[in-house]
Parts: C-alpha cells; structure tokens; sequence
C-alpha cells in the first residue's frame, strides 16, 4: 500500500495533538480511486489505536484521560518533516487532512485566529473521538453501495428510498419540557425571556412564583401517563405510515438520556425514563409505521452556541461538543428512518459540519440504505438541499414541485407543542384535514401532521379524534393515496377536484371534496374511450354510468345514496380506469 500511495500529494498538517479538525482521509487523484480505496479499508488496516477504539459505544470508553495518552501515541507514530502528518500502520498509510469534521479555514474562507496563538480553543480530549465519528463500523455489503462525498452536489445525487414518496402521510410529534407551561407555543421560553413578549410574561407572573426559571419546569415534565403502546394503536389506526418526535427541540431538554446534555435529559430530570426508547421500540413491535427523529441542530441559551455566534460562527465548540456527538448517538442507538433536522441558529452549514455528517449517514450508518433526510441543515440549504425539501412549516405550493417535498403542518393552528389556551376554533377540522392531505399528495408532496402530548404524556382527546377520524377515512379512499403518482392535471376545472394517479394499473383518481346535491360531477381533465373506460366510487364497488362530452370532459352519474350509505363523510373518490 506504501507504494501505491507514492506520489500523492499530501495536505499540510500540524501533528495531532495540535490539530483539531482532522479525520483520516487519502488523497487521490479521482473520486472514483479514492473510493475504492475506502471501500477497501478495514479497521485491522488501521493504526492499532484507531482499531481498538472504533467499535466502542462510548466517545470516551475508558474517561478523556486515555484519549489524551492515544492522541500522544498517534501524533508519535510518524511525522514527516516540512509539516506534513502521515500515521502509518503495518498495513496502509493514511493522511491526516485538515478538513473534515469542522472544516478547514481555507475552505471556508474564515480566519480561525484566537489568543492562544492559532489554535482552536477545542479540548484535544474532543479531537480525537470527533475525529473517528463517522469512522464507526457498518456491515460489509456483498455488492458495493454508491459511496457519497461529504459535498451537496454528490448527497444532493443520492436517490430518495422508495418507502418515503409511497407512505404519503406521517404523524409528527412536538413534546418537551415547553409542555408543562403549554401556554402561547413551544417557543415559549423565547418569547418569555429574550422576546418579554407581555402576554408571556404575565402568563408567568400570575403563575409561577417570581424567581422561577425555565429550568424550573424540567422536574414538571413529568410523562407519568406516558403509554408508549397506546401511541403506536393510535398512530397506527391514522393510516400513517411514518412518525417523528422530537427528540431535542430549540429548548435543548433530550428525551433521551443523552451523554452530551448532562441533567437536562428525561433519564436524569422529570420522567427519569428513556422516552426516545419506549416510543421506538413500541413503533417497532406494534406497527407497520417507520420510526423517525426530529432533532434542533441549535439550542436557544446554551452558552457554546452564543459564544460561536458572538464570532460570528469562526469557531465551532458548540458542534463538536454537542450537536455532531448527539447526532451519531442518535442513530447508532434509535436508528431512525427519517432525521428530521431543524433550527440552523442561522450559522451555515459547514458550521454544522452537515455534509460529512450526512455523507457518513449515507455511507456507513446503520440506516444507510433507508433514511431519509429533510433540507434544514444549516442557512441557506432549505428547500435547496437534502433529501426531500420542506421549504418552510406548512409549506403547501398548490402545484407541482420537481422535487420530493413535504408539507409539516399541525392540527392546531396557532402552536406545534400542546396548548392550554388553544379554544375549539384553533383546530382544523377532519374536513380540513382531509383536504390538507388530498392536495399535498396531489402535488407530488408527504403530508407530516403535528399533535402536541401534554407534559404528563397523554395524547389531548381532540388530537386523537383528528388522527382516528383520518384513518377512518384512508380505510376507504387509501388506494387513491399510498403508492400514487402525481398525474398530469393535479386539479380540475370543477372547484375541489384533485387528482392522483397509478400508471402501471392504467388508474386515474378523482378526489372530490364536496358531494354535488344534483349528482352528477362534471370532470373536465379527463378524456374516456368507450368500451375501455370504467368508473367506480371507492367504497361502493359498482360500475357507475357516465357520459363522455366534447370538446373534453366526462359527467359522472354519482350513486343515489342516504348520507348512512356513504363510504365515507369527508370526500370521495372516483377511480377512473382507461382514461387518458
């Protein structure tokens, strides 16, 4: 391997103990090479203090002492005069380039200078293990996966799993401590402390006593009626396919016994249990439905991130301590199948360092071949990059998108997280909802529809009757949703007529909202052929009569039926096969 890697050239580096943000990374002279050499590499042709670290589950398996002595052994291992840095093993020999995790102030245009004489002002405790992050073992495939290089335009290149675009309709799920005041919204700290919005801060006042902090409501959030089992029944009874809570909103407070948020986490504060692990594993063994994760990649008061941004996000300490460690602790501990990423706190990208996260997700995570990825992973990606586009909350175009998209929404009109103070009218109605869904997926887009638990972890009784309501109404116009294609027309002339489509069973689906009181439905998209065209309501089962006019158009006869023999309450569909 010595001598072929000769003549390669190899970036200047500082010696390890010095150097940061560095991962191992060979340089070729073609993608194509590189990456048949890393499909190649195998921990054994690893440095021996590389192999032995990186199955461990813990960062820090034996305390941060010990990375100190194996960062020390490492920078020993062989340093090449004029700066450069090459570790070398009995097996292969690696460059240690400059760039990956945090990226390098070349590529970033930045100046990374600091009092310290230029150096970062990272612990080297945290170099190391962030260093062998996306370096964790995955399974060797038979045949070879596509590799993806940490850059948008080879992510951007990654075909979405089929599964996303056939589920259509997931359920979202807002919970956190924002819960136990459930007043105004799940921004209410904000709003509270840095907007003093007056609402807010009388809400406050007349409640709580007047040395109460936010921290206070932690012990609150109690989850004590939690049942993870009766979630998934409901979730399943809703038709969804896939669900995603959030695992860490803008608050900070993990619903998970997270290792990097110390006392701020449902393990070690409130309701002293893994949640994240009981919704996932009830998911799994219950239902049918994908399990996913929603996760802020930024914290509204956590003084690392105010520190980066007074820099004007120069330095990266809040990333590496925090955010990039919880992501991989994510999923290598949940493996959700959709990463729901949010809350950029307006740094960008190579900030967050999202494109060798997401490469390393992609290459080698345990959920390689089947997660899913939104477009919220640092300023200026969203509705730009990623996996599918969300654009902005309740993002509903109204035509349709050449990309993948999907529209989150949430039931209450006015919050994502529970409310006290919502009243009747603040929620949409199952008709609402029905057409929220129809038009989405008309437009080629997902529908993600948001409940808001309480803080003892029930589901509120009107959120549950939207969801139950909702698959009651999937059970019968289901085949006009799942697995359909956007059809030619999305809409129709006749006001409150959507369509979808399933070429390869020659189906086209009319979705109409309102059931005309003459019966008959005027449907202008479509042209019929006599002999071949048949047309059926879902629900009902029998052919019905239609008449074909000029210049286009069909007039459906609708079936005389009493509003109990209706197949459903909210809107019908017609299945139309043979038409063009």
């Amino acid at each position: 391997m010595g001598d072929f890697l000769r003549g390669y050239k190899f970036w200047e580096a500082d010696t390890v103990r010095n150097l940061p943000f560095c991962r191992l990374f060979v340089r070729r002279p073609s993608i194509a090479q590189r990456q048949e050499y890393q499909d190649e590499l195998r921990p054994s042709e690893c440095p021996a203090d590389y192999a032995n670290v990186r199955g461990q589950d813990s960062l820090f398996p034996q305390g941060p002492s010990s990375w100190t002595k194996r960062a020390d052994r490492l920078g020993a291992l062989a340093k090449p005069p004029h700066g450069r840095l090459r570790a070398a093993s009995g097996h292969g020999s690696f460059a240690l380039e400059r760039w990956a995790l945090l990226g390098s102030p070349e590529r970033r245009g930045r100046s990374h200078s600091h009092a310290d004489g230029g150096r970062a002002p990272f612990s080297r405790h945290l170099a190391l293990p962030l260093l062998l992050l996306p370096l964790l073992p995955a399974p060797r495939a038979a045949a070879r996966a596509p590799r993806f290089d940490p850059t948008w335009k080879s992510l951007d290149a990654r075909p979405l799993p089929a599964w996303f675009d056939q589920a259509k309709f997931g359920i979202f799920v807002h919970w956190g401590v924002f819960s136990v005041p459930s007043f105004g919204s799940e921004w209410f700290w904000w709003y509270w402390q840095e907007k003093k919005i007056p609402a807010y801060v009388k809400f406050m006042e007349n409640n709580y006593p007047p040395n109460f902090k936010y921290e206070d409501f932690g012990p609150l959030f109690t989850a004590q009626l939690f049942n993870a089992s009766h979630w998934a029944d409901v979730f399943q009874a809703s038709g969804a396919k896939y669900t995603v809570l959030t695992s860490k909103h803008h608050e900070g407070f993990a619903l998970w016994g997270s290792k990097y948020s110390w006392n701020w986490n449902a393990v070690d504060v409130g309701p002293k249990r893994d949640l994240v692990k009981e919704l996932e594993a009830a998911i799994r063994n219950r239902t049918g439905l994908r399990f996913g994760l929603y996760y802020s990649l930024f914290e509204w008061f956590h003084p690392l991130f105010l520190e980066d941004k007074s820099r004007s996000f120069h330095q990266q300490q809040f990333p590496v301590s925090k955010t990039l460690p919880e992501l991989y602790e994510l999923v290598n501990k949940y493996r959700p199948e959709v990463l729901w990423s949010d809350g950029d706190g307006d740094a960008p990208d190579d900030y967050w360092n999202s494109t060798v996260f997401l490469a390393w997700l992609y290459n080698q995570s345990p959920v390689r071949a089947t997660v899913v990825t939104n477009d919220r992973w640092g300023l200026g990606t969203i509705c730009k990059h990623g996996g599918y586009y969300t654009c902005d909350d309740r993002y509903h175009p109204g035509h349709l998108l050449p990309h993948k998209w999907e529209n989150c929404m949430t039931i209450d009109r006015l919050s994502w997280g529970h409310r006290r103070d919502a009243g009747l009218s603040d929620y949409l109605t199952i008709e609402e909802l029905v057409k929220e869904l129809v038009e989405t997926v008309s437009c080629g887009g997902n529908l993600l529809m948001n409940i808001g638990p309480t803080h003892d972890g029930t589901i509120p009784v009107i959120f549950e009757e939207r969801l139950r309501q909702m698959g009651a109404w999937l059970k019968v116009n289901g085949e006009a949703i799942y697995e359909t294609h956007p059809w030619r027309s999305q809409r129709d002339v006749t006001p409150d007529v959507w369509y979808t489509s399933k070429p390869k069973q020659k189906l086209v689906y009319a979705i109409y909202l309102k059931w005309p009181t003459s019966r008959h439905l005027f449907l202008g998209q479509p042209i019929a052929t006599l002999g071949a065209t048949e047309i059926k309501l879902l629900g009902h089962g029998q052919p019905l009569n239609w008449t074909s006019l000029k210049p286009n158009g069909i007039l459906v006869e609708l079936p005389h039926l009493t509003f109990d023999q209706m197949p459903c309450k909210w809107g019908w569909t017609l299945a139309l096969t043979n038409v063009i």
